[in-house]
């Protein structure tokens, strides 16, 4: 392993600054050569769009390696415009897709290469992404190599296409995605062996397809799951970034780094030391001891200003269960940070707190759970749930735990 390492917080990161994940590399290669399509599952700042990324690096002289991001796309139509925007790095595939698109693709040259997207959708809007997805998906299947098509932010597209700005899940939103999804099943079916597709996104796509009852659209995707670093590769992660950036680490130092987080997401690692090192700057003094390591997790770790990053894990909830179910989401949430803990019994009497319009309280609470589960914010206990990463429950316990009254204090 190396013995330095340059910073990459909130970037993705591939090359000499990728830490770690050679056996998950290598399970996923394998999986790939074998002609899987595959479903990547990790909760939040695991890193999969890195994987990814590491991937097509050391993949692109085996397989053509397309990397397409559909966090933007809003439609079928806008999807496969991305695809076949992406395709454009590959100059026997460009030429295939400029032959498709002949009939507007003259107008290219009049409005420049930053028009070519809204070309491209221009000859999609009578409703013909379907048969012009089936022509790109026979393109890439005729390839000279193997495909190895990666679609990152899926999720982000179908909880739209299903929920709109509005959060409201209605016949017609669900019809569209199961139309889009339909299609992508059959045409990775179809070419399977010559086209292997990678989905993977920064929130749960599970989730949101159990909600439609869309889950059989991707049952022939196999899932990987990407999980946290094991605490000794957290530790090598902090000591070689102390060797490249000059800091002195005490003994137990970066121990005390994978303690305090108590579990080791690779976003929340870097993090932490990029915290150490500029403390370390302004002090000027470029070492770092167990009680520093204190210091920094209360007060920037845990601070409330400059954490989007945590942030984020509230935005994509909220994205995922819709405004109503967010609120009952954030009051359990919050009693397992105040308690360490979300009892039975606490579960049990929040029921009879919330009176929701478009659902059951014990349906949306096993819902709720389910999701909370799935995408790494709580995990069961003997005594109920609780907490996978200590960072996250100090957090939001700080967050939200101020002006909140514990579910027991709250029937005396």
């Amino acid at each position: 392993m190396k013995d330095k390492l340059k910073q990459a917080v909130g970037n993705v990161v591939t090359g000499d600054r990728f830490w770690d994940r050679e056996t998950d590399l290598a399970l996923l290669t394998n999986k790939i050569d074998e002609g899987a399509n595959i479903l990547l599952v990790a909760q939040r700042r695991i890193g999969k769009t890195s994987v990814l990324a590491e991937l097509h690096d050391r993949l692109k002289e085996q397989y053509t390696c397309l990397f397409v991001d559909l966090q933007k796309a809003r439609s079928s139509a806008q999807a496969v415009a991305a695809l076949s925007l992406a395709m454009h790095d590959y100059k026997a595939l460009r030429d295939k897709v400029r032959e498709m698109f002949a009939n507007i693709l003259d107008r290219v040259e009049k409005v420049g290469v930053g028009g070519l997207d809204v070309t491209i959708r221009d000859g999609l809007t009578g409703g013909n992404w379907m048969e012009k997805g089936d022509r790109l998906f026979e393109i890439l299947a005729g390839a000279e190599k193997p495909v190895l098509l990666m679609l990152d932010e899926v999720p982000i597209m179908v909880n739209y296409m299903v929920k709109g700005h509005d959060f409201k899940i209605t016949a017609e939103r669900r019809a569209q995605a199961d139309e889009f999804l339909s299609w992508l099943r059959k045409n990775t079916i179809e070419h399977q062996g010559k086209v292997r597709t990678v989905i993977s996104g920064s929130i749960g796509l599970e989730p949101i397809l159990r909600q439609v009852k869309l889950s059989a659209t991707i049952n022939h995707f196999l899932p990987f799951e990407l999980e946290p670093w094991a605490e000794d590769t957290a530790i090598g992660c902090i000591k070689a970034l102390a060797n490249e950036y000059g800091v002195t680490l005490q003994d137990g130092t970066a121990q005390e780094v994978a303690k305090k987080l108590g579990c080791c997401i690779p976003h929340h690692v870097q993090m932490f030391f990029s915290h150490i090192y500029d403390r370390c700057k302004r002090k000027g003094k470029m070492e770092c001891s167990v009680q520093d390591v204190g210091e920094v997790y209360g007060k920037e770790m845990l601070g409330v200003r400059g954490h989007a990053e945590l942030t984020h894990y509230e935005e994509r909830l909220e994205m995922v269960l819709g405004k109503e179910l967010f609120t009952l989401a954030v009051d359990m949430l919050t009693e397992a940070a105040v308690e360490g803990c979300l009892t039975k019994e606490a579960i049990a009497a929040l029921r009879e707190e919330y009176t929701l319009e478009e659902a059951d309280i014990v349906e949306a609470q096993k819902e709720v759970i389910w999701v909370l589960e799935h995408d790494g914010y709580i995990r069961q206990s003997k005594e109920g749930y609780v907490f996978v990463s200590k960072l996250l429950k100090d957090w939001w316990k700080n967050r939200h735990g101020a002006f909140f009254t514990p579910v027991s204090e709250r029937r005396v």
